[in-house]
């Protein structure tokens, strides 16, 4: 086991173990889960690359009701994954140690209502000299189109996929998305007011024609550094994000 911090999401609402040295999960992680406005009791949610499981701890803390499975390359991620989700109580939620190159032991194709990610964000970037760090970031022997592609073969007919990403993978997200999925959303994450949008979140249902939206975005943070009220209302109360 590695050495862990005991930490908190949702204004400490639900505890979260992460590697002292390693990838540690940001507000992204809170921001994606929130994409997720609705699940109905029994519905079957998968989050692919968990890391640290944040995104799926929060989601278990929302809809208790639902089935939650992650899957993670990094042993030692699932591992504490894990351990958080007993610390919380989470009995719907559990964390798979896996490598989505390969096949699956125990998990059919179209199996989940709902499919989540933060999937790595470079393919070509120098990778951080920390292991974890880098599995995290970068890619390794595989691209954006095919953990998008791998998302869709989990999902059933007319299942939702979330995700989160830099704003420069918009053109190659809606490529592999093409055909398959419609119902488009697009939400920009504005740090500040005036400034470009670094990264998006993304969802879309399976096999739907409905056309694209691009809403108009979130303001994370006020001129001061502090977070804007509607970033608030995610980081702390848990809220889903407005206008969805």
């Amino acid at each position: 086991m590695v050495d862990y911090s005991e930490d908190y999401l949702l204004d400490r609402q639900v505890r979260i173990f992460q590697p002292d040295n390693g990838y540690r999960a940001s507000i992204d992680a809170v921001f994606l889960s929130a994409l997720v406005s609705r699940a109905a009791p029994n519905e079957q949610i998968l989050d692919i690359g968990s890391g640290t499981g944040a995104v799926s701890l929060c989601l278990a803390h929302r809809f208790p009701d639902c089935k939650i499975t992650g899957l993670e390359i990094q042993p030692q991620l699932s591992e504490l994954s894990n351990l958080s989700a007993e610390a919380n109580g989470f009995g719907n939620l559990h964390y798979l140690n896996c490598d989505i190159r390969r096949p699956l032991p125990n998990i059919a194709n179209c199996s989940f209502h709902h499919v989540i990610t933060n999937p790595p964000y470079a393919e070509h970037d120098m990778p951080s000299p920390n292991i974890g760090k880098a599995f995290a970031h970068n890619y390794q022997q595989f691209n954006l189109a095919s953990w998008i592609a791998f998302a869709l073969k989990m999902m059933r007919p007319q299942g939702y996929f979330y995700m989160i990403n830099r704003t420069a993978a918009l053109t190659e997200t809606l490529a592999a998305l093409h055909n398959k999925a419609g119902a488009v959303t697009v939400i920009p994450l504005y740090s500040k007011a005036g400034q470009p949008a670094k990264r998006i979140l993304i969802s879309a249902r399976k096999d739907s024609k409905a056309p694209a939206r691009i809403l108009s975005g979130l303001t994370i943070h006020n001129a001061d550094g502090s977070y804007s009220e509607a970033a608030d209302s995610v980081l702390r109360r848990g809220k889903c994000l407005p206008n969805l």
